[in-house]
């Protein structure tokens, strides 16, 4: 379940409860963004940002405003005590070990944690992630097809096969149903998601990373 807030003390301060997992702070922002990725040059498929380096951008005054939304999403954040990371993306490296079951961000998947955490995120240009409602997803080791093709390259016992499964993160992951419904998470908005973590009390939010465009770099937050 999603619920909309319109502040970012909204946003950090509202606990998460029963089937609601996901929080927005929508936004409409302002700015060229696009500019800010131009500056950026990829040696491979993905750059960290760091503050000093968009200071040191020589920017219009589009380009201007959208570096001070950053800095400012940025700090709002290190303000919280999280560690926010800029990225600037081309895409994410691909899960090549198994085609059969890929456990890269762009499968449905939830973040899980040994400690008491969330994830934020906000897209500022270039495709957004998306969710999907837990009532549309299914876990992927508990698909018979999936679970028997998995036992069938394992050769362990039954308890080794359930640390297997954790080992590679295969529990994480989730397929969505027939005629399920994504949801985009927008461009500009902050979210808050739900992680698996002890003390948790809600379940995780289901998520992934979208395929890019071809050509269209991604310009995102993440902790």
């Amino acid at each position: 379940m999603i619920k909309s807030v319109s502040s970012f003390q909204d946003l950090i301060s509202t606990p998460f409860h029963r089937n609601l997992n996901a929080i927005c702070w929508s936004r409409a922002l302002m700015g060229n963004f696009s500019e800010i990725i131009n500056q950026v040059k990829l040696v491979e498929n993905m750059a960290e940002l760091s503050p000093d380096e968009l200071l040191g951008f020589q920017l219009s005054g589009a380009g201007q405003l959208a570096r001070d939304i950053l800095l400012n999403d940025l700090q709002l954040m290190k303000n919280h005590g999280a560690s926010p990371i800029l990225n600037v993306i081309r895409a994410y490296e691909r899960d090549e070990r198994d085609s059969f079951f890929p456990t890269d961000v762009y499968s449905f998947h939830v973040d899980c944690s040994p400690i008491e955490t969330d994830t934020f995120l906000c897209t500022y240009h270039g495709e957004p992630s998306e969710i999907l409602p837990n009532l549309e997803a299914e876990q992927k080791i508990l698909i018979p097809r999936i679970r028997h093709e998995l036992k069938r390259k394992f050769p362990g016992t039954e308890m080794e096969f359930e640390s297997y499964l954790k080992e590679n993160f295969f529990d994480l992951h989730y397929q969505p149903i027939v005629n399920a419904r994504p949801i985009s998470l927008g461009v500009g908005n902050l979210w808050k998601l739900a992680v698996d973590h002890p003390q948790s009390q809600t379940i995780p939010c289901v998520h992934r990373a979208p395929m890019e465009k071809n050509g269209e770099k991604r310009l995102l937050l993440i902790c």
